[in-house]
């Protein structure tokens, strides 16, 4: 069976999972044809991403021209279809924060990914996201395109369901998937009952480099890794607040925040004003054998979310043997065992993150390897992509 994966931008430094997840699929007798709204450019830096965007057809890369070419060929083609998509993409757009113009170039964008679609005999669409993706997915099958299924993530999705229209998305699809029990349930309160059965949980996968690997003993060490983009809901300043606690009670300890993001500037100034600038090293983005290396070095991983969903980075550091201390948010709880595997704390609050990673360094390197062996047991039950992967086959297979 051939399928075809649509995203916003791929490959992309925080989305192998997506990756994994096409990769795995075929092992499973399905064959991926990858899309993306945009390109990645040279945005990517793992060996693999970069062997991915060479098989990505970036939509926008036909240009202005193509965009309106392939609009006028769909209308004339069809110009039934053409005018409901053009009526729901009107009607989307008008609730939307994006406004009816940028709607109608995702019309135009569902009208260039048909006639690819069409031309590689892609029988299924699927899109990872709910946002404007799902939108180029739902246009494209009011135009004649294939059926459409959507993965959902994060609070990106569910934070804005109106503006998003993500009602419609989800009941015109012919599945949809979310990565946790919690964004199933976000899913759930954003369409009607009668659609309820075709929600389905398939877990992300980990990679398999993770889980390959032998947990190593936890090292004597005073340094946690925090892999996330720099941006509000990692909840960076947060632990920002925690790391002066932990300073002021006397505690010196290392962050290594494997990631960036356009609050780097902010973390920067902040640590500074803070007076815990030599408490934390930002990396930038990094490989996945860099970020390997650097929780290899690691006493634990924290992750000091606002809104998240499951962080995938959570999965990785628990499949290499590292306890990890994550906030009582979304799926999180889903996956660590409180006293077991690491920490579930408050979210929002530096006192009970101090009070973790306090805890952290008091435990001994023995009870600290115990604890990510059963976290590496864990994630293995959980999240490994062959087995999710055959999930999701056996959707698509159902859906044809």
């Amino acid at each position: 069976m051939k399928v075809a994966y649509l995203t916003n931008q791929y490959p992309h430094v925080r989305h192998t999972f997506i990756r994994r997840e096409i990769v795995a699929l075929a092992a499973h007798g399905i064959e991926v044809e990858r899309f993306s709204i945009r390109d990645s450019g040279h945005d990517v830096v793992d060996l693999a991403d970069i062997a991915e965007r060479e098989r990505t057809r970036a939509i926008l890369s036909v240009g202005v021209f193509g965009l309106l070419m392939s609009l006028m060929g769909a209308f004339f083609r069809n110009p039934l279809r053409w005018g409901r998509a053009f009526l729901t993409a009107t009607k989307f757009g008008r609730r939307s924060d994006r406004g009816v113009l940028r709607h109608w170039v995702y019309l135009a964008e569902a009208c260039v990914l048909r006639k690819w679609l069409t031309k590689c005999g892609a029988e299924h669409l699927h899109v990872h996201f709910a946002t404007n993706p799902a939108v180029v997915a739902m246009l494209c099958h009011q135009l004649g395109g294939p059926k459409y299924s959507i993965t959902i993530h994060g609070p990106e999705e569910w934070d804005r369901p109106e503006s998003l229209s993500l009602r419609e998305k989800y009941e015109g699809a012919s599945f949809i998937v979310a990565v946790s029990y919690f964004g199933r349930c976000q899913v759930l309160r954003w369409c009607g009952h009668s659609h309820w059965d075709k929600v389905h949980v398939v877990r992300c996968g980990v990679d398999a480099g993770f889980l390959r690997e032998v947990p190593t003993p936890v090292p004597d060490v005073r340094r946690f890794v925090l892999v996330g983009a720099l941006v509000e809901q990692k909840g960076h300043l947060i632990l920002l607040r925690a790391l002066k606690l932990l300073r002021d009670g006397g505690e010196m300890v290392e962050v290594v925040c494997a990631g960036d993001g356009q609050l780097r500037s902010v973390i920067e100034s902040e640590a500074k004003r803070l007076g815990v600038a030599d408490m934390i090293r930002i990396t930038g983005w990094i490989s996945n054998s860099a970020v390997r290396d650097e929780l290899r070095q690691s006493r634990a991983l924290v992750m000091s979310s606002l809104a998240e969903n499951l962080p995938v980075a959570m999965m990785e550091a628990m499949a290499m043997g590292r306890p990890v201390i994550g906030t009582q948010i979304a799926g999180i709880p889903e996956l660590i065992v409180p006293g077991q595997t690491g920490w579930v704390v408050a979210a929002g609050s530096p006192e009970a993150i101090a009070d973790a990673m306090r805890e952290c360094l008091r435990k001994s390197i023995d009870e600290l390897t115990a604890m990510g062996e059963r976290g590496a047991k864990r994630v293995a039950e959980l999240h490994d992509a062959d087995r999710e992967a055959a999930k999701m086959a056996e959707l698509f297979r159902n859906s044809a």
